[in-house]
């Protein structure tokens, strides 16, 4: 929910994608409260995939700054690295592309702005084609981004180019929201009262509740 705190008018149907370390998900939602996963990773999630790379490269963790910084001085043609499952539904997979890094780096020397710009365009565009696929078959304009990977300078750049081609109003929250705050939970918090829903006084806290389809 953290694209609605700067982008209060927006107005559903609404086609999400959430990316971060620990999610990579295409989420359709067609009215407040309703919402249906149309597909998630099948292994690492994107921020994931970022980080183990950056590991790989001995860069540091977070790898996604990082990586970001390095990409943009580097040549995203520079390696032909695969576009994993690019063209098979909506769902993801990460962890082929990150052995696909290991095997440059075991195989050629390359210099290491390359491979993180080369790296990241190929995650890029899977994220990118898949959501633009989506919209189209789902004649859903309006598209928002939210997660940790959200901060990816070649991904909302990516996604800006994108739906300004295809004239989608697309919403991505600024920096300081994209990463873990308080602020999204309680806008999720205020959507989900505004729809009647009441918690009971000894409602348990989960580190990690799996997003299911509510349609």
């Amino acid at each position: 929910y953290s694209p609605f705190l700067e982008n209060p008018e927006l107005e559903y149907p609404l086609l999400a994608l959430l990316v971060s370390g620990g999610h990579t998900q295409l989420v359709h939602l067609p009215c407040p409260g309703r919402y249906q996963v149309l597909g998630a990773t099948r292994d690492d999630a994107a921020g994931e995939a970022f980080d183990k790379v950056a590991k790989l490269l001995d860069l540091g963790y977070p790898g996604g700054p990082v990586v970001d910084k390095l990409a943009a001085q580097g040549n995203p043609g520079a390696v032909a690295f695969p576009r994993p499952m690019i063209d098979n539904g909506y769902e993801f997979s990460f962890s082929g592309l990150k052995t696909a890094v290991r095997n440059q780096v075991e195989r050629e020397p390359v210099a290491v702005e390359d491979l993180c710009a080369s790296f990241q365009a190929a995650v890029v565009e899977v994220l990118v084609t898949k959501m633009e696929r989506a919209a189209d078959e789902l004649g859903v304009e309006n598209v928002v981004v939210a997660g940790g990977v959200a901060c990816n300078s070649g991904l909302r750049r990516a996604l800006e180019e994108m739906c300004l081609r295809r004239g989608f109003r697309l919403a991505i929250p600024s920096l300081r929201l994209c990463t873990d705050n308080a602020a999204m939970i309680a806008r999720a918090g205020w959507e989900l009262y505004r729809l009647g829903v009441r918690s009971p006084l000894d409602l348990d806290a989960y580190a990690s509740m799996p997003l299911v389809d509510r349609i």
